[in-house]
């Protein structure tokens, strides 16, 4: 990210989760849930990438949501921004949650794209890395 003052939108690391690739059986749930189409292209192997972003959005969350001094970036859903004094356990459970609104919402699981330092054994770290329950 591009850091500026003026903009609180900056303080993340990007794009928070990857954008799953998921069967074609999960596209249609996920199209079931959504009541019309699934944006996303061909993964190969009869898999599909849906994006993120839109599946954050469809859940419930919205871009400039907060909770406390963390939230969901104005500009883009995928970014999860400090809006200032936010700790790393804020972050954490805020991207837990998150994580849990799309699986609630249309059963994929979401996988974090930043990776982790100092945080081995964090029952929220492990939560964000698993690929399914």
């Amino acid at each position: 990210m591009v850091l500026d003052e003026g903009d609180p939108d900056t303080r993340s690391v990007g794009s928070f989760f990857m954008n799953p690739v998921v069967t074609l059986a999960d596209r249609e749930r996920v199209a079931v849930a959504s009541g019309g189409e699934v944006p996303g292209f061909a993964a190969g192997q009869g898999r599909v990438k849906i994006p993120a972003a839109w599946l954050i959005e469809r859940s419930g969350l919205r871009k400039g949501q907060n909770d406390g001094a963390v939230g969901l970036s104005s500009k883009h859903p995928l970014a999860i921004v400090n809006r200032g004094g936010a700790t790393t356990r804020d972050v954490l459970r805020f991207a837990v949650r998150v994580k849990r609104a799309v699986i609630d919402w249309c059963g994929v699981w979401l996988r974090p794209e930043p990776v982790f330092v100092g945080l081995d054994g964090d029952q929220d770290v492990e939560f964000l890395q698993k690929a399914r329950g």
